[in-house]
């Protein structure tokens, strides 16, 4: 074969080659936009409850439809997709069970979590997400553009969607809390107050087993109503405190804050940093119970749940150095980030230098 004729194959087989990959690729990001209906259908799935309906065993889809009320060739079709990725699995006589994978959707699993996720996908979380756009444009959350005002204003107003939220987050928080309490560094006898604690559940897994610990649950009136404290394990060792941690928090040895900095802006946080500085008693330290973004391409839930944060609120999930200059400019120091078997960690701030209040609004740039 003459030069040229070489030249002339080599070159198409590279355009073959390129080709080939770029279908590749075509295929893989279709495929990618087409993820959100998986979430979409466990939505549906988790509403209508169709998982309790199969704690006995595989049932038909019009068995199921009777069951929930539902169309059964639209339940059937819901289902099918959601057996793709182990939830529940199709028999070959078309019947549906549901997974071990999938049990926690049962309301009555040892660790429900249909509750969050009707929370996750609830519109004020996916109406945002479809707006990103704007978020890139603006710099902000899309939240307010459609829904007429900021996230927690909107829940203040909204009993239902609050109550969604709430619900969500407490079933969410289920399965981490005693992973999480068991890593905590609590000391022997201590008074723990768990600010913007919700209904309570990580103070009710760090009291339960340590006799020496008497907790606060810190929230606002109409949470603290929901609170799971009163139990005979923990009777006499806690107390309730109504408050807004933007305005002060009661004093501890120990202040636990739980996905509570990541709602927040970085000015936010440093109040909130600071009002836990003013509570602590001497020797104290303040734990923050965070995702803790790793650096890298490496997947992870925190790089998942910045999006929605950006999305819906005003805050952000951050880095160990972006938590660091937090501390810093609320007169804490960052002494060291425990590791937990959740993806969440714990950042442990002790008393440092009393910032001036000029710092106090300035804690640096994202990382």
């Amino acid at each position: 074969m003459r030069e040229g004729a070489r030249g002339t194959a080599r070159e198409g087989a590279r355009e073959t080659t390129a080709e080939e990959a770029g279908r590749r690729s075509a295929a893989l990001v279709i495929e990618e936009a087409l993820g959100f209906l998986y979430p979409a259908a466990l939505r549906a799935a988790a509403a209508v409850g169709v998982a309790d309906q199969l704690a006995d065993g595989a049932r038909t889809p019009e068995e199921l439809a009777a069951a929930t009320g539902t169309d059964a060739p639209s339940l059937r079709r819901v289902l099918r997709l959601l057996a793709t990725r182990g939830l529940f699995e199709e028999d070959g006589r078309g019947r549906f069970r549901l997974t071990e994978a999938g049990d926690a959707l049962r309301s009555d699993a040892p660790v429900p979590v249909g509750p969050a996720v009707l929370m996750l996908t609830d519109r004020t979380m996916w109406r945002p997400a479809g707006e990103l756009t704007r978020c890139l444009e603006d710099g902000g959350s899309a939240f307010g553009h459609i829904f007429g005002m900021p996230f927690f204003e909107h829940f203040a107003r909204d009993e239902e969607t609050a109550a969604v939220f709430h619900e969500g987050m407490a079933a969410m928080s289920e399965a981490e809390n005693r992973p999480i309490a068991d890593n905590c560094p609590f000391p022997g006898a201590a008074t723990v107050v768990d600010v913007g604690g919700g209904h309570g559940g990580l103070l009710l897994a760090a009291l339960r087993g340590r006799p020496g610990l008497h907790g606060v649950l810190h929230d606002r009136a109409h949470v603290l109503a929901g609170h799971r404290l009163d139990t005979e394990e923990t009777k006499g060792r806690w107390s309730l405190h109504e408050g807004d941690f933007f305005t002060s928090v009661p004093p501890g040895d120990v202040l636990l804050l739980k996905r509570i900095l990541h709602d927040w802006d970085d000015e936010q946080c440093v109040g909130i940093l600071r009002n836990c500085r003013r509570a602590l008693a001497p020797g104290g330290r303040v734990l923050v119970v965070d995702a803790v973004l790793p650096p890298g391409n490496a997947p992870h839930q925190g790089k998942t749940l910045d999006v929605m944060m950006m999305a819906s609120l005003v805050g952000r999930e951050r880095t160990e150095s972006d938590f660091a200059r937090l501390f810093d400019a609320a007169g804490l120091r960052l002494s060291r980030v425990i590791p937990t078997p959740t993806v969440l960690s714990i950042v442990e701030g002790v008393a440092g230098t009393e910032p001036s209040e000029k710092s106090a609004g300035e804690p640096g740039g994202a990382g």
